[in-house]
């Protein structure tokens, strides 16, 4: 080593034995500084999920092993108890059912209705700025101001929609009891096609322009193309709709908005064709006072969720297109 280079190292070493003697610190890397800050923003979110999801479901979880009532102290373990007790009471496996033909009747309907308007207001049509937020405006209504929106429109007594009839000489129908509350049920899931226009739409401009060219040189026609060109490479928006469409629908609230007398008491007068799976645990939770079964119901529905949800991706795992192979390692 040279002269210089000896000074240089000397140098160095003196400055961090200096460093180590006034306690300082070396300066933090990049990555750390990034790591840091990720945690530091997203502390909120993690806070959040832990505070409002993940602690209310283990609260949750041990109150499906007691007989809590939500008042009375005098409550105690049961264990596996209600989990039994669900599984042989028969208002849970109907409810159940009819959830499960609630779910595969209205997810396609919506996801077709959707599409359909994403397809209409995807065409070079004047006004089609105007139409979109027009077909999308009624997404924006909150569930409730729906939910009764709907009830007065198909009053029995005073509702537009019996109104409409009588103009033609038909009488009055009881929409909002069996067996048309279903129909109005269905109507209701209808009325928020806007959200699923509006993703369909985003994914029908992401269909390249040059495929859809090329199926039309080679003589293809308009709904062969749809169904050959555009429909596969619309399968990952489809496959997300449909999961999160079946999510809700078995979540569904809707049947309590349009009952009759929406409170507790009335709770078990719900039209039979609408007392779905959320509407037994809804009767368990405030009608009833219990707790802890309708914790259980809870969970079962959570795990029934999970259970349906990896079918639907192991059963259009063939069938759904990527454009990136969303299994790729970097």
């Amino acid at each position: 080593m040279t002269v210089d280079q000896i000074s240089s190292v000397a140098g160095r070493r003196g400055s961090t034995q200096a460093a180590g003697r006034s306690g300082t610190r070396p300066p933090t890397s990049i990555a750390t500084r990034r790591h840091r800050a990720f945690y530091l923003f997203a502390s909120p979110w993690i806070a959040g999920f832990v505070l409002l999801t993940i602690a209310p479901m283990a609260y949750a979880l041990w109150l499906s092993f007691t007989t809590f009532d939500g008042i009375s102290p005098r409550w105690h373990y049961v264990g596996f108890g209600n989990y039994r007790e669900l599984f042989a009471d028969s208002q849970t496996w109907h409810s159940l059912g009819r959830t499960g033909l609630f779910a595969i009747t209205s997810v396609p309907l919506s996801i077709v209705a959707g599409l359909g308007l994403a397809v209409l207001v995807n065409r070079p049509i004047k006004a089609r700025g105007l139409f979109r937020t027009l077909l999308y405006l009624p997404a924006v209504v909150p569930p409730v101001g729906a939910g009764i929106a709907f009830k007065q429109v198909f009053d029995q007594n005073s509702g537009a929609a019996n109104g409409v009839l009588n103009l033609f000489g038909i009488d009055a129908l009881g929409w909002l009891a069996d067996p048309y509350a279903r129909y109005v049920l269905i109507m209701t899931v209808l009325w928020t096609a806007g959200n699923i226009m509006i993703i369909s739409l985003a994914g029908l401009q992401d269909v390249p322009r040059e495929l859809l060219e090329a199926a039309r040189i080679d003589g293809a026609s308009a709904w062969r193309s749809f169904r050959s060109v555009t429909v596969p490479l619309l399968s990952p928006v489809l496959l997300f709709q449909t999961v999160t469409g079946v999510i809700a629908s078995v979540q569904t609230i809707m049947p309590l908005l349009l009952a009759p007398d929406p409170t507790p008491a009335g709770i078990t007068a719900l039209p039979q064709s609408n007392h779905l799976y959320m509407m037994h645990v809804f009767a368990e939770y405030f009608a009833f006072g219990r707790y802890g079964y309708a914790s259980a119901l809870l969970w079962v529905l959570f795990v029934l969720i999970l259970v349906v949800t990896g079918l639907i991706f192991r059963a259009t795992s063939g069938v759904v297109f990527y454009n990136v192979d969303p299994e790729a390692k970097k």
